[in-house]
């Protein structure tokens, strides 16, 4: 029987509430880069990607690369593309994750998965953002409501068809109610150019 040292607890510990684990999480909990490269080397943990570390076996989504992008970005917002496939409003696939960061901060470098990321400022960044668990980890993505407003204002990036089935498919299956459409409408300045589409799902 293996008797662990209290660092190879903790950092198993961690790895259980967190997910995923990223090599900056250990030092202010006082486990050293030691203690990770062992339970590496004896098979405790994994590694996942650069710098992020999970237990083996662990059960892996289909949303697997949003919890690895969560946990690499945590200040970034699942949205537009991503968060339509998150909540199954689209039949588009997208193979970059949408990440929304704050206007001025420094673009997130990642090996993988790749990103593609829209710049966000003020309310339209904080409003509308939600948390959700997956495969352990607490990822941040924009509402339903939220994304249907975003996809209207980037509809030059994503396409108006696009905008318009998330629309339909959010609003038919009671995934949002009129004052949170114009809500976030009105934070994404889109109100006027959504009005006549909404009218019309409504019909």
């Amino acid at each position: 029987m293996i008797i662990m040292s209290k660092p190879s607890e903790n950092l198993l510990e961690l790895s259980r509430s967190q997910g995923l684990i990223r090599t900056c999480d250990l030092e202010p909990l006082g486990i050293s880069r030691v203690s990770l490269t062992r339970a590496v080397r004896s098979g405790q943990l994994e590694r996942v990607g650069r710098g992020l570390y999970g237990l083996p076996g662990r059960k892996i989504s289909a949303l697997g690369s949003l919890a690895e992008v969560a946990r690499k970005v945590p200040k970034g917002v699942v949205c537009l593309m991503s968060a339509l496939r998150f909540y199954n409003l689209t039949t588009q696939a997208p193979f970059e994750i949408w990440l929304a960061i704050e206007n001025k901060a420094v673009k997130p470098k990642l090996d993988y998965p790749p990103l593609r990321i829209v710049r966000f400022s003020g309310a339209a960044l904080t409003e509308g953002v939600e948390e959700h668990i997956v495969d352990g980890v607490t990822v941040r993505v924009t509402s339903v409501a939220k994304t249907v407003a975003d996809c209207f204002k980037f509809r030059n990036k994503i396409g108006l068809d696009v905008a318009l089935e998330a629309l339909r498919e959010a609003w038919n299956e009671k995934r949002m109610i009129s004052d949170e459409i114009w809500y976030y409408a009105k934070i994404c300045r889109v109100a006027n150019v959504m009005r006549p589409y909404l009218a019309a799902a409504r019909m």
